[in-house]
C-alpha cells in the first residue's frame, strides 16, 4: 500500500492508498519540528483504528511546501516503513507535465500535484483549479495537463486572522455561510461574516470571470480544500469539488514514476 503525505503551511495530510483506492485519510497541524517518532506514534494509532497495520505500507510519497518538514518525514519512511520515500518533483517522480511559466522552479509542489490530479479527472480540457488553503490559489491547467500559471491570493483564514489581530475590538468568529443573502449586517459578528463570506464569493466570481475571459475557451472549474464546499453552498462557483485532489495527485504521480534501472 502507498502512504501519500502532503504538507501544507497549515496542515499535513496523510492518506493510505491500495492501488487507486483511497482507504483512509488523516490530518495533523504542520510543525516542522515534529520528529519521525512523534509522527509514528500518532499515525500508528490511526492506522490501527482504520483496521490497518504499518507493515502493509510498502511505499511512501511526499509533497511539501515546507522544506524543513521533509527530513523527518523521510526518516519516518526509512525507520518505520523500511522504504526510501519518493519526493514529488524529484527523480523518479518528476512532474511529467510542462510548467509553462517564467520561473518553473518556483511553482509550489501542491499546485503541480493538483495539476496532475486535475488532468486525470478532466483530460483533454482546459481546467481552472481553485485550492483553498493558507493561500487561495487559482491555476490554469491546459488540455494536455500543462501548468500555465495562475493567481495567489490571501487565504480565508489568514485574512480573518489578520483582521482580528489588527482590530482590537473585533471578536474571533467561525467561518460559515451567512443565514441569509443579505449583505447588510446588524451586529459586529454578522458584518464580519458577511465581509469574509460574500467578500470571498465576490472575489472568486470576479477572478474566475477574468480568467475565463483571458483564456477565451471553455473551462472546467475544479475546487479543492476544506472551504470549497462552504463557498459552493450559496455561490455555485465550481463545476466540481474534489476534496482529495492533492492526495490523488500524489497517487497518480507515484504510479506514473519512471522505472529505475
Amino acid at each position: 500500500m502507498l502512504l501519500a503525505i502532503d504538507v501544507g503551511n497549515t496542515n499535513a495530510k496523510f492518506a493510505l492508498f491500495d492501488g487507486a483506492a483511497l482507504l483512509a485519510r488523516w490530518r495533523i497541524a504542520t510543525d516542522d519540528r515534529r520528529t519521525a517518532d512523534e509522527y509514528m506514534v500518532w499515525l500508528d494509532q490511526l492506522l490501527r483504528i482504520e483496521g490497518h497495520d504499518r507493515c502493509q505500507v510498502d511505499a511512501v510519497i511526499i509533497s511539501t511546501v515546507v522544506p524543513r518538514a521533509l527530513h523527518n518525514l523521510q526518516l519516518l519512511a526509512v525507520k518505520y516503513f523500511g522504504v526510501d520515500a519518493f519526493v514529488a518533483g524529484r527523480e523518479p517522480v518528476t512532474w511529467g507535465i510542462a510548467l509553462k511559466v517564467d520561473e518553473p522552479r518556483s511553482v509550489g509542489a501542491d499546485r503541480a500535484v493538483n495539476a496532475i490530479a486535475a488532468q486525470a479527472v478532466e483530460p483533454g480540457k482546459d481546467k481552472l483549479v481553485i485550492s483553498f488553503g493558507t493561500a487561495t490559489t487559482l491555476d490554469h491547467i491546459g488540455p494536455d495537463g500543462a501548468y500555465l500559471g495562475g493567481i495567489i491570493a490571501p487565504g480565508v483564514n489568514l485574512s480573518l486572522e489578520a483582521l482580528v489581530a489588527a482590530a482590537a475590538k473585533l471578536p474571533r468568529i467561525a467561518i460559515e455561510a451567512p443565514a441569509t443573502t443579505s449583505v447588510i449586517g446588524r451586529t459586529t459578528e454578522s458584518q464580519m461574516l458577511i465581509g469574509v463570506y460574500w467578500g470571498y464569493v465576490s472575489m472568486m466570481e470576479g477572478l474566475i470571470a477574468r480568467m475565463k475571459a483571458e483564456i477565451g475557451k471553455p473551462l472546467t472549474v475544479i475546487a479543492t480544500g476544506g472551504l470549497a464546499t462552504l463557498f459552493q453552498e450559496q455561490g455555485h462557483l465550481f463545476d466540481r469539488i474534489e476534496p482529495d485532489l492533492t492526495l490523488n495527485g500524489l497517487m497518480h504521480l507515484y504510479h506514473q514514476r519512471k522505472p529505475t534501472t
